[in-house]
């Protein structure tokens, strides 16, 4: 008797469609989906991927109270599956009798063969989709042609016992769509994360992320596919749109899958900036970007920044001087506008500042400038560049870091002022760090401008050491405070200087009102000012 050995699934081809979508553009982002779709068909996609919440956007936040907003996304739904011939799974907002859900839709031979409801909705961070969605409770087995396959939208595939849930249903595959937000090394962490799914569960990993920009959110893209064994078999690019296509057997792949190169450390951290500021202004409609130009690290790293994300017609710089400036921080200024090739105007402050100190005397009587003088200053530069951006439509850059932004050592209605603030995210040493690393590439940032003492330049001979501690120091403390929750008492005894630590904390808690009213900025950190740490203005409570 001859025995035949039973054959095993044949390969599929997988094509994974990283696309930058924008929220609420439904038919924009339909078109675009459409477009990746026949672009993977067009190289024999067995199964096409895209990401999560593809047709709305992500977050759509709280459009969804909007009842066209959704019937929209229906309707959407139904001229993208009309064009899907092959499998292909799309995020999209259902809605049933339970309320509306985070879904994924498998269409096929120009219908919605299935729909698959997010099971596990993240509430903590940037996330508060709670708020909104109603959880599923049904596994996504779905067949692909001949292999048995589970669907999973993001936050799925963290929980570990959903692909366990999964496997013991039948699943060889797990197709995941997703819309993960980047911080610095999430990118790395997630991808272990991937392998160790697919390791664990002895499966085959399909991620596919969006990517680009929506608000102070960046998304990385680096959509991958990794074999049941945990090896990566192949990697999408970072911070860009790409398509990405392999064959994938039962243990792995078919073919040599395109593996991108991962950006680490400064180099991720740039790139994931210069895509949230260039989405940020595209997105919104702008064309040229404004900031001033003090001479300063912060202010000439943004105007790097926004070179690399936006081309040097885009940005302009002004440089404001008044009677504190130094001569180096103006030459400084104009070196850097140089080397960048922007246009640059030149806008003295003295004669607006002098006016105003005129005005006010009857009221501050007599006795020595101040505080209040010294902003004086800063709130004419600051309503020098608004108007300039009502006058020409440009879009204000607010240049402050995240260390100055903690301890509230900026002037409300000054040089918080701007419609976007990159580097809001960027802990002071870390601004350094990458002024550096920019200039490893081309010295476009004048080294007077790195090396020189930090200062506001708002009265004679004043440095941020006047005010404030060693950055090093400072930062350190921020980070433990603002980014890990650590009270007073467990940062003291953890060795830092008490008293260095209750005047950081005193500042910071002192100055929430003044982060609520400023502009929007990259997130970068896994705890960010905004969405991620959300505190009360007042507040009693000190610890």
């Amino acid at each position: 008797m001859t025995v035949t050995k039973e054959e095993g699934p044949g390969p599929v081809r997988i094509a994974l469609c990283q696309i930058d979508v924008t929220v609420g553009d439904i038919d924009g982002n339909t078109a675009r989906a459409i477009e990746a779709v026949k672009r993977a068909s067009g190289q024999g996609a067995t199964v096409t991927l895209l990401p999560e919440l593809t047709l709305t956007g992500y977050p759509p936040e709280d459009l969804l109270a909007r009842a066209s907003f959704i019937e929209e996304n229906i309707d959407a739904l139904k001229v993208f599956a009309s064009e899907c011939e092959t499998s292909v799974v799309v995020g999209f907002v259902d809605r049933t009798a339970e309320g509306l859900h985070n879904a994924a839709a498998l269409c096929r031979s120009g219908q919605v063969v299935r729909v698959y409801h997010k099971r596990r909705l993240p509430n903590y961070g940037v996330f508060d989709e709670a708020r909104w969605f109603r959880p599923g409770i049904d596994p996504g087995l779905v067949q692909i042609e001949d292999r048995m396959a589970a669907l999973g939208i993001c936050e799925d595939i963290w929980d570990d016992s959903l692909p366990v849930e999964a496997v013991c249903g039948g699943a060889r595959m797990l197709l995941n769509i997703s819309a993960s937000p980047f911080h610095a090394d999430k990118g790395s962490a997630r991808e272990r994360m991937l392998c160790d799914r697919a390791r664990d569960n002895g499966v085959i990993v399909a991620y596919c992320n969006l990517v680009g920009a929506q608000d102070e959110l960046v998304f990385d893209g680096r959509s991958c596919v990794v074999a049941p064994d945990g090896r990566v078999l192949a990697r999408a690019k970072a911070f860009e749109e790409d398509l990405l296509v392999v064959d994938v057997g039962e243990g792995g792949a078919a073919d040599a899958g395109r593996l991108e190169e991962v950006p680490e450390g400064p180099e991720e951290v740039w790139a994931a900036l210069r895509a949230g500021l260039g989405g940020y202004v595209r997105k919104n409609g702008f064309s040229r970007v404004v900031l001033g130009l003090s001479g300063g690290i912060d202010s000439a790293l943004t105007a790097a920044l926004a070179v690399d994300a936006l081309g040097e017609a885009g940005v302009v710089g002004v440089i404001m001087p008044s009677r504190y400036s130094t001569d180096h921080s103006v030459t400084d200024a104009r070196e850097l506008a140089n080397r960048l090739g922007i246009d640059v105007l030149e806008i003295p402050v003295e004669e607006a500042v002098s006016a105003l100190e005129t005005a006010l005397a009857p009221a501050f009587g007599t006795g020595p400038p101040g505080v209040a003088e010294e902003n004086l200053q800063a709130r004419v530069r600051g309503t020098l560049l608004m108007g300039l951006s009502n006058r020409f439509g440009w879009l204000v850059l607010a240049t402050g870091n995240k260390s100055e932004l903690s301890v509230g050592y900026s002037t409300l209605y000054g040089d918080m002022v701007g419609g976007f603030a990159p580097i809001r995210d960027v802990f002071k040493t870390r601004v350094y760090e990458l002024a550096r690393w920019r200039n490893s590439l081309g010295a476009v940032i004048p080294e007077a401008s790195i090396d020189k003492e930090p200062s506001a330049e708002l009265r004679p001979g004043q440095t941020d050491r006047d005010t404030l501690p060693d950055y090093e120091v400072l930062d350190r403390i921020l980070a433990a405070y603002v980014e890990g929750d650590a009270s007073v008492r467990e940062m003291i005894d953890a060795g830092l200087d008490a008293s260095t630590v209750q005047q950081v904390c005193r500042m910071v808690d002192a100055s929430e009102h003044k982060r609520r009213q400023g502009p929007l900025g990259v997130r970068i950190t896994p705890k960010a000012f905004g969405r991620d740490r959300r505190m009360p203005v007042t507040n009693a409570y000190r610890g």
